[in-house]
């Protein structure tokens, strides 16, 4: 059976998934909305946002998530990153999961990933929760009505919340499982209601496929001088480290906040929306994000709020740290109607150093920033990962491990390629500690981030005098306007001078064990960078 406005071409039965209850194709925002409230799945928040739960899985489960091993992915898929699952053991779970879906609802988005029509991919996405369809309308692309007459899905997303996977059955880990499989363009997902799987399935299939096509994948914000797209900057960046927050610079236009590929053309967004963290949020320091948590159908996660005035605790963190909010682009004022851009001019790489060593901003070299590239240096903050309770030092390579199927120099070549090219030039940011580690310093003043930035991005930062940092290499600056000088030495923010040369040479170390991984595979320029 088969409801909601706009049907497709075709239908699940057409692909093989028959005998469910009813189907629900294509509902808009309102409909979705309805849907998500009379079944019991949400709360009518302020402004009418939907207020939502994910349950126990409050943030990814990358550990419960699998690559199909075929032929056909045999040679090119990282496999030391990417747990392998058999193609028997994914039969045997596709099978149960359709199983389970016999005679249940089920909502299914036609979505576009990509805003480059060129390199987009059509996705069906097929949920067993309501908000579940409201929140990937939000972060993917939404067809045109008329497009949606000849859509067919070049892979597609089943995402049951409701199943629980056999780990001797499936050949998975746990209950939870998230399977990729590429030759039968099927992701299948189960037990675990957290929204943001969806979104970094698409991420993870774009990141195997684009590359292929000598298209750079890559987990960054984005956004370009007003008026001007040739003044492209990318953020890259693990969640957490300020993608979201440094990109919606209200003086500049919003491409996106968290996903991009970097074509012959120049950048495009793969999503169509916004997914932002709202722990600790303020109207006052963001005012568009802040007021999208009060908006008609945005998705608000994990959020406490009153019984009774519905106020949403932007300081409760006893949920998870994790909290967040979902909203199409369009909710933020300076947002590209095209979610287009040109080649980079800036490339920005957020670290959030956990230890407090490394300095606000550093110009770097092209193989210094593939240093830094092929290192990942950050740390993951609390809640984004099950387990993760208070920020964990981390080197998560290409910023953005979890969802890269290829070997990182695949990727690193590709960025290596495209900044020769076009002359980027290359900032590492930190937006962590600073004073200390954590438990004993305090987080990098956004005021002064912001400030750094914008004298970075609009040329004036080349302009001040700039000293070599005597551990890493890359230039720090000596005095900005408007930044305290002491700020932009860390040492001088450490009380105790000596246990900062400490912490300086432990990290030192723990980079150039880190980076002994990539020697065999990179340009000897790149090793010369490379800290000894």
């Amino acid at each position: 059976m088969t409801d909601g406005r706009v049907n497709p071409s075709q239908r699940l039965e057409d692909q093989g998934i028959a005998g469910l209850g009813r189907i629900y194709y294509n509902l808009s925002e309102p409909a979705l909305m309805d849907a998500a409230i009379r079944r019991g799945e949400g709360t009518l928040g302020k402004g009418g946002a939907l207020l939502a739960s994910t349950g126990s899985h409050t943030g990814r489960s990358p550990k419960d998530k699998f690559v199909v091993r075929t032929p056909s992915v045999e040679d090119s898929v990282w496999w030391e990153n990417n747990a392998p699952m058999a193609p028997e053991a994914f039969d045997r779970l596709y099978e149960d999961m359709l199983s389970h879906m016999k005679g249940r609802d089920y909502f299914v988005q036609d979505l576009y990933a990509g805003a480059d029509p060129e390199h987009r991919l059509d996705v069906r996405v097929v949920t067993e929760l309501a908000w579940h369809g409201l929140f990937i309308r939000h972060l993917l692309r939404r067809p045109e009505r008329s497009e949606l007459d000849d859509f067919i899905p070049e892979f597609t997303i089943i995402n049951c919340p409701g199943f629980k996977a056999d780990p001797a059955r499936h050949g998975c880990r746990s209950e939870t499982v998230i399977a990729l499989n590429f030759d039968r363009k099927l992701i299948l997902i189960g037990n675990t209601a957290y929204a943001g799987e969806n979104k970094k399935a698409v991420f993870t299939l774009l990141n195997y496929i684009l590359p292929g096509k000598g298209i750079m994948a890559m987990h960054c914000s984005a956004n370009h001088a007003i008026g001007n797209p040739d003044d492209t900057a990318v953020f890259f960046g693990l969640s957490g480290t300020g993608k979201t927050t440094l990109s919606a610079d209200p003086s500049r236009t919003l491409i996106g906040d968290d996903e991009h590929g970097w074509s012959g053309k120049g950048t495009f967004n793969f999503e169509g929306g916004c997914y932002a963290k709202t722990i600790n949020l303020s109207a006052e320091a963001e005012p568009e994000i802040y007021a999208t948590t009060h908006r008609f159908a945005s998705v608000v996660e994990n959020m406490v709020f009153d019984p009774e005035t519905f106020e949403l605790d932007f300081e409760d963190d006893s949920l998870t740290a994790n909290t967040r909010v979902a909203y199409p682009l369009e909710a933020i004022s300076n947002a590209s109607p095209t979610s287009l851009g040109g080649h980079p001019k800036s490339i920005i790489m957020l670290t959030c150093d956990a230890y407090g060593v490394l300095p606000p901003i550093a110009r770097m070299t092209p193989s210094q920033a593939m240093y830094h590239f092929l290192s990942g240096f950050t740390s993951k903050v609390a809640g984004t990962e099950r387990g993760v309770t208070e920020p964990q030092p981390t080197f998560s390579t290409c910023f953005g491990a979890p969802f890269m199927p290829r070997r990182p120099e695949v990727y690193g070549k590709l960025l290596q390629d495209k900044i020769a090219q076009h002359g980027a030039t290359c900032w590492l940011v930190n937006t962590g500690w600073t004073g200390g580690a954590y438990g004993t310093g305090s987080r990098m003043p956004i005021k002064a981030t912001r400030a750094l930035l914008t004298a970075a991005l609009d040329g004036s930062l080349n302009r001040v005098p700039f000293r070599k940092d005597a551990h890493f290499g890359f230039e720090v600056p000596v005095r900005v306007p408007g930044v305290d000088d002491r700020l932009l030495d860390p040492r001088q923010t450490w009380t105790d001078g000596a246990a900062y040369d400490a912490q300086a040479r432990k990290l030192v170390d723990m980079f150039a064990n880190n980076f002994a991984q990539y020697v065999p595979y990179i340009d000897d320029d790149v090793k010369a960078a490379a800290i000894s």
